[in-house]
């Protein structure tokens, strides 16, 4: 804790953000913080009140597991100030709990959910995972069922991946577990956009859905490139130019904050084709989907002229397809702009969100 109150007064005094900035959302994430006393989560905020300008801050958000929201601990962190909860719950199925090696059962993360509505923090956003191999369908439907009859309304939900450094892997590896299927992630995948469609759920991003106006205010900032700071052992931060990402590890962490008031952390200049690419692989992935009108201003020809030729290609293969554009969208001003038809935003369709990554990557600026 005083490590990262140390980095957070670094990093106002370093200027990471102008000095009229005003901090829109925070969000505690990574690890476990609803293993935080609501006290310590007061003492963070009340540090970030003093050395940024938080008058607009609408958003706080604070990742929990099921097990940790007792009564006191909610009503703790409402009255600490957070008024979003993000609860991982990822199965209704004890069973499906255990193989993922969770420490929740399924009854405590229904009661954690109700119990936080109770006690007035209504803005919840639960995930769900799919494409396990003890998922049957008829347990996916079931877990959906449930989500949406608890009246959550933000909703993630991730496709199971098997990563091959972790126990998981290296179990599939040695044929202990099966793999991981794509037919059925994909199925579950469709299964799920239709029934949250049908429950009034928007998918403004490929992962997440949610009943309009409860869209996450936090990670829509992440998405739309926007600038972020991140404070603690691995955090990310991005400056518009630059990524920076301390060290994972807690002890070096501290060590290098008590020994010379700085975090230790890697830096990463991103190139002009980076920065091209992350926009394509983060705008793709939302509703609002990508600005041809805006690459157009922002990068040289070699590298929209293709991105355009490829969205037409996808466009003829039923994957993408072109919104009407936004009247408020500032046009081109150059003739050759002007003589030529300019396109609007391309957004995935349903066939698309299938193979979003795989479109993406095709139309990077190699």
């Amino acid at each position: 804790m005083r490590a990262m109150e140390k980095e957070l007064h670094y990093r106002w005094e370093t200027g990471f953000f102008p000095e009229k900035t005003s901090i829109e959302s925070i969000y505690f994430g990574g690890g476990t913080p609803s293993l935080l006393e609501p006290g310590e989560v007061v003492r963070l905020l009340e540090r970030c009140s003093k050395w940024f300008d938080t008058s607009s801050l609408g958003e706080v958000t604070l990742e929990a597991n099921p097990d940790d929201l007792t009564w006191e601990k909610i009503v703790g962190l409402r009255d600490a100030g957070v008024n979003r909860l993000s609860i991982g719950v990822q199965s209704f199925f004890d069973e499906d709990l255990r193989w993922m090696n969770r420490a929740h059962r399924a009854e405590e993360a229904e009661a954690a959910i109700r119990l936080a509505q109770e006690n007035g923090i209504e803005n919840i956003t639960a995930d769900l995972i799919y494409g396990f191999p003890l998922l049957s369908d008829q347990k996916w439907e079931r877990n959906i069922q449930t989500m949406t009859g608890l009246g959550i309304p933000h909703i993630s939900a991730y496709s199971m991946t098997v990563e091959p450094k972790t126990a998981l892997g290296t179990w599939v590896r040695r044929g202990q577990e099966s793999p991981m299927d794509e037919d059925q992630a994909a199925r579950q995948f469709e299964w799920l956009m239709q029934r949250l469609e049908e429950k009034g759920y928007e998918h403004y991003e490929i992962s997440n859905w949610a009943i309009p106006g409860r869209e996450a205010a936090h990670n829509g900032n992440y998405w739309k490139g926007n600038k972020y700071l991140g404070i603690g052992p691995s955090a990310h931060s991005f400056d518009g130019n630059s990524r920076y990402w301390n060290v994972a590890n807690n002890s070096k962490y501290i060590k290098s904050l008590q020994d010379s008031g700085l975090p230790a952390a890697e830096q990463e200049i991103l190139s002009t084709a980076d920065r091209f690419n992350e926009y394509i692989m983060t705008s793709l992935r939302t509703s609002w989907g990508l600005d041809l009108n805006w690459v157009r201003r922002t990068f040289e020809p070699e590298y929209w002229q293709p991105l355009k030729a490829g969205l037409r290609t996808f466009e003829k293969q039923g994957l993408v397809r072109e919104k009407d554009p936004d009247p408020t969208t500032e046009q081109a001003e150059s003739s050759s702009d002007q003589a030529e038809s300019t396109p609007g935003a391309f957004v995935l369709t349903q066939a698309g969100k299938l193979l979003a990554d795989r479109i993406a990557s095709d139309l990077f600026y190699a």
